[in-house]
């Protein structure tokens, strides 16, 4: 997907969304995530990503994923501190590892670590359905409570110590 596809899917996306306050956030970091992705083509074999990965990015509103006093700086391309000691991943690095998954509509995907829930609500946008667990129960009870929230059905979380299975 040239960045001029990108730059139109988003610029729809935005249009979409236009009384949302965030959706240039989004957008700006969406052209930031498909410029990082040129850099570490020799690495991935790949010099550009998955449109339906940019696509599912542009549309998930990373700043209902963050604790208010982060919400300014949700759509930065960094981590962001989400309580507990965690926190949430670089919006790079999470369509990179989406990306590298080459998810089909029909797929199952376990995801160890839910956190606030963003990388799990990307993988729903792609995959079928998406189980996660985690080991801090706030965390987890948050991140379930968010998904029935913003209508993520295909989501399913468990708060518990994976390790055992």
């Amino acid at each position: 997907m040239t960045l001029v596809r990108i730059a139109l899917s988003v610029l729809l996306i935005a249009a979409a969304a236009a009384d949302d306050e965030f959706a240039g956030g989004r957008i700006r970091m969406v052209e930031e995530i498909a410029l990082l992705a040129r850099e570490p083509g020799v690495e991935t074999g790949r010099r550009e990503l998955d449109s339906r990965v940019m696509a599912v990015m542009a549309k998930t509103p990373r700043h209902r994923f963050v604790p208010p006093q982060e919400e300014k700086n949700a759509y930065q391309n960094r981590p962001l501190p989400i309580g507990y000691g965690q926190t949430i991943s670089q919006p790079y690095i999470v369509a990179l590892m989406t990306d590298l998954m080459h998810l089909r509509s029909g797929d199952t995907v376990l995801e160890i670590g839910t956190g606030s829930g963003y990388q799990a609500a990307i993988l729903a946008g792609l995959a079928q359905a998406v189980y996660t667990i985690e080991i801090v129960e706030p965390l987890g009870r948050q991140a379930e409570n968010r998904f029935k929230a913003l209508g993520y059905g295909n989501v399913t979380v468990r708060v518990g110590d994976g390790y055992q299975g």
